[in-house]
Order: structure tokens, then C-alpha cells, then sequence
């Protein structure tokens, strides 16, 4: 081989160097195998293939490169279990033996560019005869070994059984617990390899002292009652595994790592665990920004305190503001709201919160000011599972514009036209509303992300909730209505939103998250009082980036008899189903379609919808014409851009209804950070 690649450099140095092309393009092609996952194996090692575009070659170079990917090919093979495989390799027509190869390519112009073939021959797949342990070896470690005679010798599943019996016996409290490399031995004649794994599980042991390292503001006694693992616990791994999980998750370290002595460092049966901890900078500043055009523009920012006592309790302060020159909106708005949460009250899988705000919103429905204060006991069920039960006390002021009867200031008695008929006018009816309530809500997430502004490609997200909530009377306070009490009520108001994700990758259609289906499905309905008993901002409306794309807010739903005003129903429902298509490495198109309706009565969940007079909503004719001023039920169809950022995508969405109202508009535009759902 050495005198063989010192004639090729003689070769290529004495070949007509004038007319050589140096970098010499070249393009690459791989024979297929029939085996898919060896194929993408091959082409991701080859360094043919990896450095053809960022590291160009001369003749002589392309040749030593193909030369290299001979024996890295061949190793790929044998990983695969083929290891009587045969690697070719031909560069413009000649194979890399022939002598003639050099002055060829040192002949050749910079176009086209020089072909490169790759054949691969792989001869029979080998098997593993006998499979031996050397070594105390319990039976449950075993079976968690699952290597046996007779399956395919792929490299890689050998080494992963000696992994898992190194695992499984760990888990057993053999904390030094070692499997050496197998030795394996190919037989002279049949396509079989005999396989040996050396096992030392050495000594059982139990957890000793626990100890925490690297702790400035935290308090030590707040961390150690942390800490799941406890002295005299069996040694498990994943024991300790999970503890130091879940003092990551408390948010306030930076990294949490643990220490085992060695083995010649262990006197008797127990072994000491150090938590050595990093711990955050306490503070940190987010911000946010968004556009839509029913909406508007909204920006912000949020201080957050991750440590306030040192017990790992988080405050965090959010202002934003709102309503920034939307279609839906009159003027712009803010939302201040503050809440501190105190991790394990009364265990640590518990927290309690409390919170305050503010709100101010001018929408088309209606505007608000409202105080806002609640406390919350959030608990983790399991992995996947949370809940939480609350209480909120609100007090807001309410404007909402409706047609009144007109007074005649001089009578005292309603007033009339010159053809007697009875005046009415729009007026602007205030409201104050104090409302108690009780939310109790349940979550089930299977996508295995904490953030949500990651992007789900498989899963399921499941929210349900419950609102016993009390509408204490008041007054209202108009020209029109003074003195006039609003109404009382006692209602229920039961929601839930279920979305889950489907990666095509699962049929074999496109690479692990490229290509995704997301469907999500919503519902909500107030129960135990009617539309108008209901104060307006506890009623449902359709449109916006939370239930119809294309509508825009609170354009799809009731309106107030004799004007546009949104009204609110007392029922919801909507679904949606979108296509994500990621291409390159940042960017990704989709597109969607998002249905809905919103009711005022009771017909939505009962089969009735069809009686749309009924129910306030228009109909239209066979011409096309409204005959009534509001929309109940929609289509929206959209297509958008995604860039991927480290914190998230980036989303440019446009939609349109497929049927217009005097609020929706021809078509809405959202850009925010994540995806819509």
C-alpha cells in the first residue's frame, strides 16, 4: 500500500501539471445497498461526500480522499454486521488501482466535474453464535442485557447490551459495577461471530451522607429537605438521577452536578453523594412584542426575582402594553401583573401563588378597567399531569355601547318621532361588576417541553378547568340607565383545549421533525345564566389567533341588537389543523385552516345550531345577502413563514375569512414568537 501511494505522487507530480484542474469539481453517487439506514450511514461518513463543497481537492488529494474512505466505509459496514464487504471506489470511469488515474484527472478541465462512484458489495450479514457473561450476573440484569444467539452481530446493539447490563446491574446497588469491551471471534468459515462480555459487579451499596456544595443565597436546609434521595436508600442511579433533576427544576441553579468517590476512597456499605450546585443570577429581564393587525401592536417586559428569601421563591413583575392601533381596539391599553410563587408549601411537589394586577383594554365590545388579586395551590400529579384549584377576586368597570330608549328631558317619558314612534339611540352603558371565583383546572402534557414557546413536533396537550364563579350586583352608571342594577348571577363556567402533534417522520415520509401535523380543538360554555347576565368580559367570542385565524377579535359571535357591537355568547367552540414544513436549517412554511362558532343560547352543544334566528345569528340568502348584521359560525384559511431562533419561532401568519362581516375584514396578519398553538 505505502509503495503504492508513493507511485501515485510520482504519477501526479510528473503528469502535465499545466492543464491540471486544482480544485478538481467532482460530483459523488452512491450505489444503494437495499438497506436505507446503512446507505445514510455511508454517505454521512464519507469524507468524499462530507468535504466535496467546503474543502475543494486537486487530483492527487481527491485520490488520497477516496483512498481514506475505503477503510471508513468498510468499518461502517462491519458496524452494520457485514464484514465480508467489498468498498469500490471509480473517479471518472477508473478504478483507484489503475496507474493511468493521476494523469487522467491531471488532464481534466475545472468542468464538468469529475464523477465519483461509490459501490459497496455486502456480502452475507453475519449473526452471533454464542453469547457468553463471565461473571456473577443476576437474572433480572439478565434479561435487561437481551442479547442473544442468532440475531444480526450489528456492532451497535452489542455495545448497547453491554451498556444496559452495566445499567441494570447499578440499579441493583452496584454502584462500581463495570462490563468491559466484548471480545468477539469470527469463525473461518460461516458468517458468525462468538461474542464475550468480562462482568465485575463488585459490592452492593447503600446512599450514605448526602452533602450540598456551591450554595451562596439558597439556604442549605431548604435544599437538603429537597433532595429526594435520602441516607440508607438503596443506590440507585436514576434515584439520583431524578434528585438532581429536580433541584435543577426549582429554576434557581445554573447546574447541578454529583459527585461519587472513587472505589478505593468507600469504607464499609453506604456511599456519600455531593450535589454540587451553580446558582443563577438572581435577576433577569425578558421581553416581548407582537403585531396582529385585529389587535394591534403589544410590547413589553418582565423582571423576574428567581430567589426572593432564599428559598427559591420566584417574583416576577409583567407590564405590557396593549391594543397598539388594531382593527378590534379603540385605543391602547395596558396589562400589569405581578405574582410570587413559593415552591413546596406543605411538599415538594406543591406550590402556592399569589398575584395581583391590572388591566386596561378598549376593544370594539367593550372597554375595561379591572383589579385583579387570586392565590393558587399548583401541583404536580406526574410527568405528565398537573393541577391546580384557586381563588380570584375581581373588580372591574365595564362600558359596553347598547341602543337605549331616548328621554325627553322635559317629560320625564320616553320620546317619539313626529310619526309617534318611540326613539331609541346607541349609548354607552358603565358597569361595575365584582366577581369571586373559584378555578379549578387540570393539565396532561405528553410533548416533553417545559417552555412554550418550543415547538412541538409529537405529544399531546390536554387543558380542562371549571370556574364556580359569583357576580355580585352593582350599579350602573349612565345618563340612560342610572340607578339601573345589573344583573346578578351565579354561573359555572367549564372550558377545555386539547392539541396534539403528529411527525410524518413517523411513517417514514420525511426526517424526525420536519414535517408536522398539529391539530388542536377548543370548547368552552358558561353555565347558569344567560348572554346578558353574564358580565361581558366572562362571555365568548370567536376570532384572532386563539380560536378563528382570518376573523378578526371578537368578530365572529352576536351582536347587540341594532348595532356592530360585539356581544359575547355563552357558548364557544373551534378547531384547527395546521401543516409545518421546515426547510434549510432555520426557516419553515405552513399552512392552516381554523373553524368556529359562538352562540348566545344553549343550541351549539345540543343540535340546534341551525336555528340560527334563534339563536341571534344571520342567515344568508341564496343570493348571498345578510340578513341580519352578525356571523356566529366561520372558515379562516391561512399559509405563514417560521424562523427558528434560540428562544423560539419566529411566526408570520396571514389568514382570511372565507366568509366576510361588517367586523372581520378581508384578511389578518399575526406575528409573534411560537407557534399559535
Amino acid at each position: 500500500m505505502r509503495l503504492k501511494s508513493l507511485l501515485l505522487v510520482i504519477l501526479c507530480l510528473g503528469a502535465g501539471r499545466a492543464l491540471a484542474a486544482d480544485p478538481q469539481p467532482y460530483s459523488v453517487k452512491f450505489e444503494s445497498t437495499g438497506n436505507k439506514a446503512l446507505d445514510g450511514a455511508l454517505k454521512a461518513t464519507s469524507q468524499l461526500e462530507s468535504l466535496r463543497s467546503s474543502a475543494p481537492a486537486g487530483p492527487f488529494a481527491l485520490i488520497g480522499r477516496a483512498q481514506s474512505d475505503i477503510e471508513r466505509l468498510q468499518t461502517v459496514c462491519e458496524s452494520f454486521g457485514y464484514y465480508r464487504r467489498e468498498v469500490t471506489i471509480i473517479i471518472a470511469g477508473h478504478p483507484l488501482e489503475d496507474v493511468n488515474l493521476p494523469g487522467t484527472l491531471a488532464a481534466l478541465p475545472k468542468s464538468p466535474a469529475v464523477p465519483v462512484q461509490v459501490k459497496v458489495q455486502l456480502g452475507p450479514l453475519y449473526h452471533l453464535r454464542k453469547v457468553t457473561l463471565e461473571g456473577d450476573v443476576s437474572e433480572k440484569a439478565r434479561a435487561a442485557f437481551a442479547l442473544e444467539s442468532g440475531t444480526p452481530a450489528v456492532a451497535g446493539q452489542v455495545l448497547a447490551a453491554g451498556q444496559r447490563l452495566q445499567d441494570a446491574l447499578q440499579e441493583e446497588g452496584h454502584a462500581f459495577a463495570r462490563v468491559d469491551s466484548p471480545l468477539a471471534f469470527e469463525d473461518a468459515h460461516d458468517p458468525v461471530l462468538d461474542v464475550s462480555f468480562k462482568v465485575t459487579a463488585g459490592p452492593v451499596y447503600r446512599i450514605g451522607d448526602i452533602s450540598i456544595q456551591g450554595l451562596k443565597r439558597m439556604h442549605a436546609r431548604f435544599v437538603q429537605d429537597r433532595v429526594s434521595i435520602h441516607r440508607g436508600d438503596p443506590y440507585r442511579p436514576s434515584s439520583i438521577e431524578r434528585a438532581r433533576s429536580d433541584l435543577l427544576g426549582l429554576g434557581v441553579f445554573s447546574g447541578v452536578t454529583v459527585q461519587l468517590p472513587k472505589p478505593e476512597e468507600v469504607s464499609g456499605d453506604s456511599l456519600p453523594v455531593i450535589f454540587d450546585v451553580s446558582e443563577r443570577k438572581r435577576h433577569a429581564v425578558s421581553l416581548t412584542a407582537g403585531y396582529s393587525t385585529d389587535l394591534g401592536g403589544s410590547g413589553g417586559a418582565t423582571w423576574t426575582d428567581r430567589n426572593v428569601f432564599g428559598n427559591a421563591e420566584v417574583l416576577q413583575v409583567t407590564s405590557n402594553v396593549v391594543d397598539l392601533g388594531g382593527s378590534a381596539t379603540k385605543s391602547p391599553g395596558y396589562q400589569v401583573l405581578a405574582t410570587l410563587t413559593k415552591p413546596d408549601f406543605l411538599r415538594n411537589d406543591q406550590s402556592l401563588q399569589y398575584s395581583v394586577g391590572l388591566l386596561r383594554q378598549n376593544l370594539e365590545a367593550y372597554d375595561q378597567d379591572a383589579v385583579t388579586a387570586g392565590i393558587a395551590l399548583n401541583r404536580t400529579l406526574s410527568s405528565h399531569w398537573k393541577a391546580s384549584i384557586g381563588l380570584t377576586l375581581e373588580h372591574e368597570e365595564i362600558i359596553q355601547q347598547e341602543i337605549v330608549p331616548v328621554i325627553d328631558q322635559a317629560t320625564g317619558m320616553q320620546a317619539t318621532d313626529s310619526k309617534g314612534n318611540l326613539e331609541t339611540a346607541p349609548a354607552d352603558i358603565v358597569n361595575h361588576y365584582t366577581l369571586l371565583a373559584i378555578p379549578i383546572t387540570l393539565k396532561y402534557d405528553t410533548t416533553g417541553l417545559s417552555n412554550p414557546l418550543d415547538d412541538p413536533t409529537h405529544g399531546v396537550r390536554l387543558s380542562s378547568s371549571v370556574a364556580p364563579t359569583e357576580s355580585f350586583n352593582s350599579t350602573a352608571n349612565s345618563s340612560a340607565q342610572e340607578g339601573k342594577p345589573t344583573p346578578h348571577a351565579t354561573f359555572l363556567v367549564v372550558q377545555g383545549q386539547f392539541s396534539t402533534y403528529l411527525d410524518l417522520n413517523r411513517f417514514g415520509w420525511a426526517p424526525p421533525g420536519r414535517s408536522v401535523l398539529a391539530f388542536r380543538a377548543l370548547a368552552a360554555r358558561a353555565v347558569g345564566a344567560s348572554q346578558f347576565s353574564l358580565p361581558p368580559d366572562q362571555r365568548f367570542y370567536g376570532g384572532g389567533s386563539a380560536t378563528v385565524r382570518g376573523y378578526a377579535y371578537q368578530a365572529l359571535g352576536p351582536v347587540i341588537t341594532g348595532t356592530s357591537t360585539p356581544a359575547g355568547g355563552t357558548e364557544l367552540a373551534a378547531a384547527g389543523v395546521e401543516f409545518r414544513q421546515r426547510f434549510y436549517t432555520n426557516w419553515a412554511a405552513a399552512v392552516f385552516a381554523d373553524a368556529g362558532a359562538v352562540t348566545p343560547g344553549t343550541g351549539l352543544f345540543e343540535g340546534k345550531f341551525d336555528q340560527k334566528k334563534e339563536l341571534g345569528c344571520h342567515e344568508t340568502t341564496a343570493a348571498g345577502q345578510q340578513n341580519g348584521p352578525a356571523l356566529c359560525e366561520g372558515i379562516g384559511v391561512g399559509a405563514g413563514v417560521r424562523y427558528y431562533t434560540p428562544i423560539g419561532p419566529v411566526r408570520v401568519d396571514l389568514a382570511i375569512p372565507l366568509e366576510r362581516t361588517p367586523n372581520s375584514g378581508s384578511f389578518q396578519v399575526y406575528i409573534g414568537l411560537g407557534q399559535a398553538f
